[in-house]
């Protein structure tokens, strides 16, 4: 931690933040130093401006106060992990809720989706809660194999609709405000790696031999074995010369994998699933990992990348005068 000295205020701010993280992280303490608090919360004992106090956890001040009723109902429902740092300003879990829950609870929550996803027919109100799920995995199937209390593969937001041609589909969200990357492969960096566990090997090389991977070979994941069977998906592979999932393309991988696994399992009700990501257009941190994903799959229809300015435009082009409010507190918070 360090205190930074910005336009005569000072800010206790993590040592290494790029531009657009130090800009926005003073955005946010500006924001919740007006609405919120000037307090600081705690983070491995030290003090930062952009965390909220633990006395404010169950408030959830961070959320547009129109939904919090909703979030909440939805967690008794389906309880879901809350992110360690659901209370930083930063937090991409709550600007996920912020942007997509205000569309999901209008009356005209299909026309607004429609326009962003054109597949997109209404919203399956019969599945999930009411048609969506915060921090979705294929529960309890798993079909993954990674998935714990406290880590393994999920997804921000999921939300269920029917297509134009009447079919059951699941439509898998993660968002991503000042994150500079992905999250990369723990099998990777563990400890426990042995000689044969040789990342350095091809797509190809790896589908011959699985046991190359960590995952596969110590932890038991299923991922490269649902790669085996979706492969034709991972179209561009042999450009990479060894495993394309070492780095920030690891968690797109897997959360594709989970949309991959959930349209073909005889159990779940859904016909077809696709994955998105959204992120704050300011923040290109994350493109080379996201333009190196898209020519992986050779821009595959089943994924996709949009902004949550592009979610904003649609909402107030089709939405009334309560959308419109919540517009313009999700642009004044987030600095859009």
């Amino acid at each position: 931690m360090r205190v930074f000295s910005i336009n005569g205020k000072d800010y206790r701010l993590p040592n290494a933040l790029n531009a657009f993280q130090q800009s926005m992280y003073v955005h946010l303490i500006n924001w919740k130093w007006e609405h919120i608090t000037t307090e600081s919360g705690k983070a491995r004992d030290n003090e930062y401006d952009a965390i909220l106090p633990d006395r404010y956890a169950d408030e959830f001040p961070m959320l547009y106060p129109q939904i919090v009723t909703a979030v909440k109902a939805h967690l008794q429902r389906f309880p879901f992990r809350i992110h360690e740092y659901f209370n930083h300003m930063a937090s991409s879990q709550a600007a996920n809720i912020n942007l997509f829950l205000p569309i999901l609870l209008h009356f005209d929550a299909s026309a607004i989706l429609r326009a962003i996803n054109p597949q997109f027919a209404r919203l399956a109100t019969e599945y999930l809660d009411h048609g969506w799920r915060i921090e979705f995995w294929d529960e309890p199937f798993g079909a993954l194999a990674d998935k714990n209390a406290m880590t393994g593969t999920d997804v921000d937001m999921a939300i269920a609709y029917y297509n134009h041609a009447g079919e059951l589909c699941l439509w898998l969200i993660e968002h991503k405000l000042t994150e500079a990357e992905f999250t990369t492969c723990g099998g990777f960096k563990s400890k426990g790696r042995k000689e044969r566990h040789d990342c350095t090997r091809s797509f190809s090389e790896i589908l011959t031999n699985k046991n190359t991977c960590y995952y596969h070979d110590v932890n038991k994941f299923n991922y490269w074995n649902i790669t085996e069977t979706n492969r034709d998906i991972f179209v561009n592979h042999a450009k990479h010369a060894q495993c394309p999932f070492q780095g920030g393309m690891n968690q797109l991988w897997r959360n594709q994998l989970l949309a991959l696994a959930v349209e073909q399992d005889e159990r779940q009700p859904y016909k077809h699933a696709s994955f998105s990501v959204v992120k704050h257009p300011g923040n290109t941190h994350p493109d080379r990992s996201l333009d190196e994903y898209r020519d992986l799959v050779s821009n595959n229809p089943k994924f996709s990348v949009f902004t949550s300015a592009d979610v904003l435009r649609t909402a107030e082009r089709y939405g009334n005068a309560h959308l419109g409010h919540w517009s313009g507190w999700y642009k004044g918070l987030y600095n859009l």
